[in-house]
């Protein structure tokens, strides 16, 4: 039962996070953080345009001499831009899913436990929540 709950863990009903880790190389992970969103609800891309006012999804990992992390995390799903008719700015938006993927090397090969946070914003077109902040832990074997 304890290993459900770290790895489905309910956020808001609009938003549901769920992880995950792949062994890409001796001591290469891959850390998947995947994002469901309700029907109607969308959250905002790590990237945003210069003059964007959606809050944009940020994850920060707990720091440790044991691991480093390899490239930038990468977005997997379907971006849409919008453009706010009222401000006219523009915004990168996912609705229904995005997985965000950190590639992480341990430095040496020790059993230990990655942890972190993930903040979002989940917004309709008429409002948003505040800001969601979610701690997630993953073991790497």
């Amino acid at each position: 039962m304890l290993g459900c709950l770290l790895f489905d863990l309910s956020v808001f009903a609009q938003v549901q996070l769920n992880t995950s880790t792949k062994k890409v190389g001796d001591k290469k992970y891959e850390i998947h953080l995947m994002l469901t969103i309700e029907g109607g609800w969308h959250i905002y891309s790590c990237k945003q345009p210069a003059d964007a006012i959606g809050l944009p999804t940020t994850v920060h990992f707990t720091k440790s001499p044991l691991w480093s992390f390899e490239g930038a995390i990468l977005e997997i799903g379907r971006s849409v831009k919008r453009r706010d008719p009222i401000l006219d700015v523009e915004s990168l938006i996912y609705s229904e899913k995005l997985e965000l993927v950190q590639v992480m090397v341990l430095k040496p090969k020790v059993k230990t436990i990655v942890s972190g946070t993930i903040t979002y914003m989940a917004c309709t077109d008429e409002k948003c929540l505040p800001p969601e902040t979610v701690r997630f832990s993953l073991p790497l074997h």
